[in-house]
C-alpha cells in the first residue's frame, strides 16, 4: 500500500487502501483516489459521501461524490461503493484519516510560560501565552494550545490535545491520547462546605485531584472539580459532551457518555458504558449501574441497577414514562370528561333521592 505523499499536499487515499484500512467491501473501480470526506448534498467530486438509510436516496440524483460508504442493503446502488456491515462506524474511522488538528508548530512559543522543572516529551507544542507551571510533566507529542493554563506537578500524557483556554489546576493527572476543548477547568475546588451554629458556610478545603484516564474527550466549557480528599476519576473512553458539571469524587466508568448539560453531584458513581443524555441531574452518594441509560431532561434521585432505560422527572423505567407522558397529553380532555361525568352522577342521586 503506498500512501505516501508530500506533507504540504492534503491527505489522499486509493479506494482499495480506504477498504484495507476499515475492513470494507470494494464495489467499483478500487483505483479512484480520494481526498476527502463530505455529506451527500455538499461532496466533492473527489470525496468519499455516506448513505446508511434508504429515506436520503433521492438525495443521490445531484450527489457528486466519487464513491459511498453504505450498508450491504445498498450495494445494488450503480456507484462506486465501500460496503459495510457497520457504515456509521466506517465512515467515522474514514474521518479520522482525514482530520487534521488545528495547526501549532512544534516547540514553545516564545511568549509562553514554563516554570522551573518542566519536563517535556519529544515534539511538544506549547502556544502562545500558554502558562505550564513548576514540575508539569507533558508527554510526546502533545499540544498545549495558545492561552491554556496548567498549574503545578500537572502530568498531561502523550498525544494530547489540550485546546485554547483550557485550566487544568495543580496535580491533576491526564492520561493518553485525552482531548480537552476550550474552556473547560479540571481540578476545580468541589462544593465542599459545613454550617456552622450561626447559618455561616465554612469551606471544607479540597485537597484531592482529577485523574483522567486515556482515551478520554472533554467538551467545551465543562468544569470537572477535584476531590474533597482522594480523586475524582474519568475512566478510560469517557466522551464527555458540552457544559457537563462533575462533581467532587464522582467516578465516571469506563466508556460512559454524559451529553450536553448534564449535572452529577459528589460522591455518585457511574458504572461503565452509561449514556446520561443532555440536561440529566444526577444526585450526589448514589450509584448508577453498567448500561444504564438515561433518557434527556430526567431527574435521578436514587441508585439504578445494570442495564435499566430510564426517564423522566423523578426517574422512572423508560416505558413508564412514556405510557405517562401520552395521557399527560390528554389531561385537559381527560379533566372535562371527569367534570361532564360528575354533573351526570350528580344528576342521577338526584333522581334516586326524588329531587
Amino acid at each position: 500500500m503506498n500512501t505516501t505523499q508530500d506533507q504540504s499536499s492534503p491527505p489522499s487515499f486509493l479506494l482499495e487502501e480506504l477498504a484495507e484500512l476499515t475492513g470494507a467491501r470494494i464495489k467499483g473501480d478500487p483505483g479512484i483516489r480520494i481526498f476527502g470526506l463530505g455529506s451527500i448534498e455538499d461532496a466533492h467530486a473527489d470525496q468519499l459521501s455516506f448513505l446508511s438509510d434508504k429515506r436520503y436516496l433521492p438525495l443521490l440524483s445531484e450527489c457528486k461524490a466519487a464513491a459511498l460508504i453504505v450498508p450491504p442493503a445498498l450495494e445494488y446502488l450503480d456507484r462506486p461503493l465501500l460496503v459495510s456491515t457497520q457504515p456509521y462506524l466506517t465512515m467515522a474511522h474514514v474521518a479520522q484519516l482525514f482530520w487534521e488538528p488545528p495547526y501549532l508548530p512544534v516547540g514553545v512559543d516564545a511568549t509562553a510560560f514554563l516554570g522551573e522543572g518542566v519536563h517535556l516529551g519529544k515534539a511538544v507544542s506549547v502556544g502562545p501565552l500558554a502558562h505550564v507551571g513548576r514540575h508539569c510533566r507533558i508527554g510526546e507529542g502533545t499540544r498545549v494550545y495558545g492561552g491554556a493554563y496548567l498549574g503545578c506537578d500537572v502530568e498531561v500524557g502523550d498525544h494530547c490535545f489540550i485546546y485554547p483556554g483550557v485550566t487544568i489546576i495543580d496535580r491533576c493527572s491526564i492520561g493518553n491520547r485525552v482531548i480537552i476543548h476550550s474552556g473547560t477547568v479540571v481540578g476545580s475546588d468541589g462544593f465542599g462546605f459545613a454550617q456552622d451554629e450561626k447559618g455561616r458556610h465554612v469551606k471544607i478545603p479540597q485537597t484531592g485531584i482529577v485523574r483522567i484516564d486515556d482515551d478520554v474527550e472533554i467538551g467545551a466549557n465543562c468544569t470537572i472539580d477535584r476531590a474533597a480528599f482522594g480523586r475524582t476519576w474519568i475512566q478510560r473512553g469517557v466522551k464527555i459532551d458540552n457544559l457537563v458539571q462533575i462533581a467532587h469524587n464522582v467516578v465516571i466508568g469506563e466508556y460512559s457518555i454524559l451529553i450536553a448539560q448534564v449535572g452529577v453531584s459528589g460522591s455518585t458513581r457511574v458504572g461503565k458504558h452509561v449514556i446520561l443524555a443532555g440536561q440529566v441531574g444526577v444526585v450526589g452518594h448514589i450509584e448508577i449501574g453498567d448500561g444504564v441509560r438515561v433518557g434527556a431532561q430526567s431527574g435521578v434521585g436514587r441508585s439504578l441497577k445494570a442495564g435499566e432505560d430510564m426517564s423522566g422527572c423523578p426517574v422512572m423505567p423508560h416505558r413508564e414514562w412514556l405510557k405517562m407522558s401520552a395521557v399527560l397529553r390528554h389531561l385537559p380532555q381527560l379533566r372535562e370528561e371527569l367534570r361532564q361525568l360528575k354533573m351526570k352522577v350528580q344528576e342521577l342521586e338526584k333522581v334516586i333521592h326524588g329531587e
